[in-house]
């Protein structure tokens, strides 16, 4: 009975894991393009029409829709009812899971970045020996002129 219960666990675990990365594929790909976060972005200020977004953009109604579509689709945008018109507004929640998944990795960018200032520092003041900045700096021009005597 343990197992059963166990394996059930598993399989909804899986599940929700495929769910997850689902969502994070719909979100990445409606973020991959250029108009859709320009989108995103006017949204973010407030709620607008398809005619208010299609505004700044040398795209046709229809096309502007599609791409509500698309942001729609991947839970990004959400539409109202209000009279005859259906405001956009921006969904932070696909924002929030695209956060916590790229700050999986925030430790990564600040290993490197930490590495990277302590390089600087180091060609700023040679005065600090570092090994590795002298085996990048290879010799020094009156070094060579000294090879050719």
């Amino acid at each position: 009975m343990t197992s059963m219960t166990s394996m059930t666990s598993m399989t909804s675990t899986t599940a929700s894991a495929v769910l997850d990365d689902d969502r994070l594929d719909e979100t990445f790909a409606a973020l991959a393009n250029a108009t859709r976060r320009a989108i995103l972005a006017r949204l973010a200020e407030g709620e607008a029409t398809v005619n208010d977004l299609a505004e700044p953009f040398h795209l046709t109604l229809p096309a502007i829709s599609r791409h509500i579509k698309v942001l729609e689709h991947a839970g990004l945008v959400t539409r109202g009812r209000r009279a005859q018109f259906r405001p956009c507004t921006i969904a932070a929640a696909p924002l929030a899971e695209v956060a916590g998944w790229v700050a999986q990795y925030r430790h990564i960018w600040d290993d490197r970045f930490d590495r990277m200032d302590d390089y600087v520092q180091a060609i700023k003041n040679p005065s600090i020996t570092n090994p590795a900045i002298q085996n990048t700096q290879g010799k020094q021009p009156q070094d060579n002129k000294e090879e050719q005597s």
